[in-house]
């Protein structure tokens, strides 16, 4: 991939984040299939457009859902930010979120719980993320990330707690790195002009910056834990206590969703084109994540404690509640 693409992708990746869906939630159960009149039951998702949430856009596409009697109504958000509070407010009845961001949740008295995975790390050196530096870059290994100034795309969240944690297991100091938030759209330039010293980053955009001589210092998920899941799909207690039939359907489809995904590469790679701006020269160099059904807890407690360790989260969390 040329130089002169980085423009082009990093708008086209932008128009996708910016993008918005219209609806409502779905009203009240009936019949056999949860609607009143044996029609499919309209059912909201907040997602961000991005690689990760292919496997329901597939599923959808697929007719897993439709299966059991749901109407998938996809909407679009920029970020975590607006989809938390969306799905409290029951503006969606279910979500997509980064497990941090569902820790820092609860931690702050919400009732999130966890209905199915989203992805996961690759669990090799080839992974969707990687902390880069540019290719004359003194930093070396990730203990030369202290007293560095490191971007992430939110600050005190799943980035930089993986950072923190595989430098000090580095022997660096997890303390001294500056962290400064940069969009990952944006983080390729920022490393260029010198901005940052380092910028995490995910693909396309984690592969673009490889092809254009960036070097990979660590492949932070892989590195924090090869079986560690990043993200996945959720809603209240509150909404599952109300409605359990609901949960189980959206479950047994998005289990299905994941379990196709990760059968099917090439038609993952087709779909992120229905619902991103990536071009399809792009889309066959991405690096994608790993799609499983099965949540590894102890990965899960790991990141949990280090949240806590690094003063993202004020006790470790309660995986009982949060985790299927």
């Amino acid at each position: 991939m040329k130089k002169p693409m980085r423009a082009a992708l990093a708008a086209g990746a932008i128009l996708a984040l910016a993008a918005c869906g219209s609806g409502s939630p779905s009203g009240d159960s009936g019949g056999a299939d949860g609607s009143a009149d044996g029609s499919l039951t309209k059912v909201t998702v907040g997602v961000i457009p991005i690689v990760d949430t292919a496997p329901i856009w597939l599923g959808d596409q697929e007719g897993f859902f439709a299966d059991e009697g749901l109407d998938l109504d996809i909407q679009t958000a920029s970020g975590g930010a607006a989809i938390i509070p969306g799905v409290q407010s029951g503006s969606y009845d279910f979500a997509f979120s980064n497990l941090v961001s569902l820790m820092v949740a609860n931690d702050k008295g919400l009732d999130m719980k966890v209905v199915a995975n989203g992805n996961s790390t690759t669990g090799t050196d080839h992974d969707f993320s990687a902390v880069v530096v540019s290719k004359d870059s003194k930093i070396k290994s990730p203990k030369d990330l202290a007293g560095q100034k490191v971007s992430v795309n939110n600050l005190s969240n799943i980035g930089d707690t993986t950072i923190k944690s595989v430098v000090e297991k580095d022997g660096g100091d997890p303390d001294s790195i500056n962290f400064v938030e940069v969009g990952f759209p944006d983080a390729p330039a920022a490393l260029d002009n010198g901005v940052v010293d380092a910028a995490w980053i995910l693909d396309p955009f984690l592969t673009q910056a490889v092809d254009d001589g960036a070097r990979v210092i660590s492949n932070n998920f892989t590195d924090f834990d090869p079986q560690l899941d990043i993200s996945a799909y959720f809603t209240s207690q509150s909404a599952i206590d109300k409605n359990p039939e609901l949960a189980a359907k959206f479950q047994r489809a998005m289990d299905k969703s994941l379990e196709f995904s990760e059968q099917n590469p090439d038609k993952v790679r087709d779909i992120v084109g229905t619902y991103t701006k990536i071009d399809a020269e792009t889309r066959k160099e991405l690096i994608l994540p790993k799609f499983r059904v099965e949540m590894n807890r102890d990965a899960a407690q790991k990141l949990g404690d280090s949240a806590v360790k690094y003063g993202t989260l004020s006790k470790a969390p309660n995986l009982d509640e949060l985790l299927p």
